[in-house]
């Protein structure tokens, strides 16, 4: 789904041409220009969002949304969760978009394009692309999460990049950011698969 900011572009164009028809003084050529113009503009000011819903799985409770949104280079994410245990539970983007076992294990491990060992996102010894950490749930179960980096993206070539067709997984416990492979979080209460 692309969401292109396009009132302001619009309104321009269409105070250009009503200039235009005004005056009668612009060529075909100045028109072809403002076009190609606004059509560089338009591509300037896009940016790419998608939002999927958390389903629960391994008998839990765990429900919410998460959105990812690109923008200048920049991928966000931002998840919001309910039905959690109180604390800390780890999150983390899986290699394949399929949440269709009731266990969440169709997701295959942390996606890791370049093969690193697991640990904490930023790691000089390595990390996951999938790697982004824990969340705290507050007593009520709800919790927040907001990530950003420029090492990801969505829809492009660069596979090492691409987060399409990857799974966004919660887990019951929290990620160690030490054991191997997969920071000995527990079992996965929570799926959806990004699909483009």
């Amino acid at each position: 789904m692309k969401k292109i900011v396009r009132l302001p572009l619009l309104l321009l164009v269409a105070m250009t041409i009503f200039a235009c028809k005004e005056t009668k003084k612009e060529t075909p050529e100045t028109m072809d220009a403002m076009e190609d113009e606004m059509e560089e503009v338009q591509a300037e000011v896009s940016m790419e969002t998608v939002s999927f819903m958390m389903e629960p799985k391994s008998d839990s409770d765990v429900q919410g949304n998460v959105t990812f949104t690109e923008e200048d280079g920049t991928v966000t994410m931002t998840a919001q969760f309910s039905g959690l245990s109180e604390g800390e539970h780890a999150i983390h983007l899986h290699e394949k978009a399929d949440c269709s076992a009731a266990d969440g294990t169709s997701t295959g491990g942390h996606w890791n394009p370049t093969n690193e060992p697991h640990g904490q996102w930023g790691d000089e010894g390595g990390y996951h692309k999938g790697d982004i950490g824990n969340m705290s749930a507050d007593a009520q179960g709800n919790a927040t999460v907001e990530f950003s980096t420029d090492q990801w993206c969505m829809g492009c070539d660069d596979e090492n990049k691409n987060i399409m067709g990857k799974a966004v997984i919660v887990h019951q416990g929290v990620d160690d950011y030490t054991s191997q492979p997969s920071g000995a979080a527990g079992p996965r209460i929570s799926c959806t698969g990004i699909i483009q």
